[in-house]
């Protein structure tokens, strides 16, 4: 049996309970205090010299130092640190526990347990964030279940406090890829949307049994996957799907903050209406939203002058469905005729306008009847492209061999699509779609869609001209 060590003349160090590429996580027995501690011994760079060494000795004092800002009952509490025996040890919290990546083994979770389980991590990084830290590593390994089903976020050892220097080396890329926000993997800087993107991805392996970005052989693939922030899209979320996929928004300024994540998911599990308020935006959003909000205005008077017009930006619209031929254009190309084509990737915006920036992801109100639902559909386009490919019957994707690559990929050489004088004869939907093209150009036609139901929301198993 190994000798227990002892730190300071006052730590027992008992078992290791837990490890990484940062070091152990030992069981320890705090003597002063007489109470159980985890103490987490950090490895130091070998054979880099002096200077390496003194650099990761100073991140990890920062690390606790910035820890420690945190008290809060759903995230581990940092008591302090020491440095002995060359290298920095962080004293800690005990919690008998296990975490989110050995449950996942056993399989995915339902639904409403990772809804009770996000709330309580929401909570703990709605605090972190208004404290000024940033995470940076929110995953299953770094979230911990304990006995008595309480949650919390350990391992702020890669987060540091918004404004602080950076020590990491230049062009280093801290976190775990499977996880990572699309634009921290593109090597820019990491802020509170990123955290919230990596809590999405932390939901939705917790759903799917699998990260958004699906496996990869290595590191490097994965990271190349996530810059470029193509997901595939939840099959098993359910009522978690709108808010997982504005969690996975591409562009950072499109998430929901912390705050508003965590109310959205309480009201889930209440069984109330969910319905995203911008409170406490991310910093890049602030200076946007009093611009975003008069947007919003002006896109709901334009709406109850148009009366029977539905405003679609866009949830993308069935991907193989080919755009009404041309009644304007103005020197526009084609849209591709490739027998599985995907309908234009857009705003519902009118066609001379283009998206209001404060509602590009937002998601729209349950759908009530079939029309409603194929309006819906095209309300998130081109913000949410994965919820619009989620929102296509398995039928649908079979029978034109569609892809979810093929599908973004048909989208991009749009911007927007209205919806207009829909007819409805049981799940037969009829609409006027009117495309705009990136270029400028616009097509109009009638098309006409088949929908069915499945586990009480509509999906588009068909698509046809006329």
């Amino acid at each position: 049996m190994e000798e227990i060590r002892r730190l300071a003349d006052r730590f027992d160090l008992i078992e290791p309970v837990g490890g990484g590429s940062m070091g152990t996580v030992w069981r320890a027995r705090d003597d002063n205090l007489e109470r159980t501690v985890a103490v987490k011994e950090l490895l130091l760079p070998h054979g880099q010299g002096e200077q390496k060494a003194d650099e990761a000795k100073n991140r990890a004092l920062r690390e606790a130092r910035i820890a420690a800002r945190l008290v809060h009952p759903h995230a581990i509490t940092v008591f302090g640190v020491i440095d002995e025996q060359d290298r920095p040890w962080i004293i800690m919290e005990y919690l008998p526990s296990i975490s989110l990546a050995d449950k996942l083994r056993e399989g995915p979770m339902e639904v409403d347990d990772v809804i009770r389980l996000a709330i309580q991590l929401c909570s703990a990084l709605a605090a972190a964030h208004r404290a000024g830290i940033v995470h940076r590593d929110i995953k299953p390994g770094n979230v911990l279940l304990g006995e008595d089903d309480t949650v919390k976020i350990t391992d702020f050892g890669i987060s540091r406090a918004m404004g602080d220097v950076q020590l990491t080396a230049t062009g280093e890329i801290s976190g775990t890829p499977a996880f990572l926000a699309p634009e921290v993997a593109r090597g820019e800087d990491a802020t509170s949307a990123s955290d919230v993107f990596s809590l999405g991805a932390t939901l939705y392996t917790a759903l799917e049994g699998g990260s958004p970005y699906g496996t990869a052989e290595n590191p490097i693939a994965l990271l190349y996957r996530a810059s470029s922030g193509e997901i595939t899209p939840p099959v098993k979320s359910d009522i978690l799907t709108p808010l997982l996929t504005r969690l996975l928004d591409v562009r950072p300024d499109s998430r929901p903050t912390m705050t508003e994540t965590e109310r959205e998911l309480r009201a889930l599990a209440a069984g109330e209406p969910t319905t995203l308020i911008a409170e406490e935006p991310p910093p890049k959003a602030r200076k946007g939203m009093l611009i975003g909000v008069l947007a919003g205005f002006l896109v709901l008077a334009a709406v109850a002058a148009a009366v029977v017009v539905f405003l679609a930006r866009g949830e993308d619209p069935p991907p193989d469905a080919a755009p009404p031929p041309a009644s304007q254009s103005q020197a526009v190309t084609p849209p591709p005729s490739s027998p599985e084509p995907q309908p234009p990737t857009s705003s519902a915006a009118p066609p001379s306008s283009s998206p209001p920036p404060a509602t590009s992801s937002s998601a729209p109100p349950p759908a009530q009847t079939p029309g409603q639902a194929l309006a819906a559909y095209y309300t998130l386009i081109p913000g949410n492209l994965q919820a619009g490919f989620a929102t296509l019957s398995d039928n649908f994707k079979r029978t034109r061999n569609q892809s979810f690559e093929r599908y973004s990929g048909y989208w991009k050489e749009y911007r927007s699509v209205s919806v207009s004088n829909v007819s409805e004869s049981g799940n037969t939907v009829t609409a006027t779609l009117t495309y705009v093209l990136a270029s400028g150009g616009t097509k109009t036609g009638r098309e006409t869609f088949e929908l069915v139901q499945q586990d009480g929301r509509y999906l588009i198993d068909s698509q046809r001209a006329g």
